[in-house]
């Protein structure tokens, strides 16, 4: 059954809008619409219009309650604790700011330079090089990587100052964004958010984009990439659809959590204020690109980006002075971003393929406890990191990387695929001596189909 706290909501209305002003626990719904109704389990909504859509907070408690995943000593997290410790977060992270001491600050990078010890800001000093080890800078940053990370991204960019940005809305928003991924996912969590962001920034410095995007492609592109996998609740699509999760009715089974990802995101950005400064219509137009790009990270959905991505390739009519050509290739770098990991080196890539297969499996605890049908790949007893990483590796990353070093021929391109082929062979390496230690595991990887592989992971 769901779980569900609902508290009494002070409503006012007034030209159409709905402002719930009690953060927790809502049950919506627009009565031109009764057959959709906006559920929210223990999450926060602010404000909803029957002109525009209806935005995402904290809305992952499912039919099967996802605690079950972790220790008795998680399990007890009520609501008012987790607003004390975003509070408690935003204020640890800023505690030694000279702003909340009167002093004022020059310029915006004196304000990132209180707040980052010595070894994190040079890591920073790198943040362009792919060997970037995201683990180490987010045990520097105490856990603050996506925010301290983007926030810096944002001011080597010189998008504060382009877009006038307010930096206490921007450190607001980005803290809210890490609070609310799961730290809790193996995988799918506030750390996962900023290798994808580090490696998007390597791609925007590739010449051939570099020479071409706008501030306002770079500004989307960063955004959409630390919010990807927003509130992410630690399953895949097929999971939610057979556990008649209400995100999978709402977005009628189709990009779930993809769809879920942008929403939630979008309720940040309008609950920060961060473009309260700009129009209407600009803000709309952010969303909507911002959620074509996270759209585009559904894996379900690789086959068609990848086929119109490589028909302009073939027929060499990409042409980034087209705003519509520019924004495809960004759909096609935050895709290789998403999936990047095979392309690392070895020390890193092995510990994104240890963590994405945890979650599998624990996915897969859950399906058997509850007798649902065990999903592809989430089988402990009869699945491996090594076939897991072996077909994600053929059916997945190979075909994308491939066609993106064709539009980018680039050192960083020859890099890439130079550890894929490595990290394949290694993991080659792994099953050959599984299989002949006595492993029973069924070693026919080579004929999987790329339809297996889990949505979203």
């Amino acid at each position: 059954m769901f779980q569900l706290e609902i508290y009494c909501l002070p409503l006012k209305l007034k030209n159409n809008f709905v402002f719930i002003f009690q953060r927790r626990g809502a049950i919506s719904y627009d009565s031109s619409d009764q057959t959709a109704l906006y559920i929210r389990m223990l999450g926060d909504v602010r404000v909803r219009s029957r002109a525009g859509f209806e935005t995402e907070r904290r809305g992952s408690h499912p039919y099967i309650d996802f605690r079950i995943f972790h220790s008795n000593s998680e399990i007890e997290v009520s609501v008012s604790a987790r607003n004390v410790r975003r509070l408690l977060s935003f204020q640890r992270y800023l505690r030694s700011s000279r702003f909340f001491r009167g002093i004022t600050l020059p310029n915006s990078s004196n304000f990132l330079d209180d707040d980052y010890n010595g070894q994190a800001k040079c890591m920073l000093e790198k943040v362009g090089n792919w060997n970037f080890d995201i683990f180490l800078f987010d045990r520097l940053t105490n856990g603050n990587s996506l925010v301290t990370l983007t926030f810096h991204l944002f001011n080597l960019h010189g998008l504060i100052e382009h877009f006038q940005l307010d930096t206490m809305k921007l450190r607001r928003f980005l803290v809210m964004v890490q609070e609310d991924y799961h730290s809790q996912n193996p995988y799918h969590n506030a750390v996962h958010a900023a290798d994808v962001t580090q490696a998007m920034h390597c791609y925007l410095k590739e010449p051939k984009l570099s020479q071409s995007l706008t501030p306002w492609d770079i500004l989307v592109s960063l955004i959409a990439a630390a919010a990807h996998d927003l509130d992410h609740p630690g399953v895949n699509q097929p999971f939610l659809i057979k556990t008649n999760h209400y995100l999978a009715t709402l977005y009628k089974n189709t990009s779930v959590l993809e769809n879920h990802h942008w929403r939630s995101a979008v309720g940040l950005l309008r609950e920060s204020g961060l473009f309260a400064h700009m129009s209407l219509e600009t803000r709309q137009l952010m969303e909507s690109q911002i959620g074509a790009l996270i759209l585009a990270t559904d894996i379900s959905r690789q086959n068609e980006y990848l086929s119109l991505f490589r028909t302009h390739l073939d027929k060499e009519d990409l042409c980034l002075e087209q705003e519509n050509h520019r924004h495809l290739v960004l759909q096609m770098a935050l895709k290789c971003a998403d999936i990047c990991n095979p392309c690392r080196t070895w020390e890193l890539s092995k510990q994104w393929s240890e963590k994405v297969t945890e979650e599998f499996f624990h996915q897969g605890d859950v399906e058997k406890k509850y007798g649902l049908g065990v999903s592809p790949l989430c089988d402990r007893e009869t699945e491996t990191i090594a076939n897991i990483q072996i077909g994600f590796i053929t059916y997945l990353v190979e075909p994308l990387f491939a066609e993106w070093a064709r539009f980018s021929n680039t050192k960083l391109s020859q890099t890439m695929l130079g550890h894929l082929g490595l990290n394949k062979a290694s993991w080659k390496g792994v099953h050959r001596e599984q299989s002949s230690s006595g492993d029973d595991t069924d070693p026919a990887f080579e004929e999987m189909d790329s339809d297996i592989v889990p949505q979203e992971h």
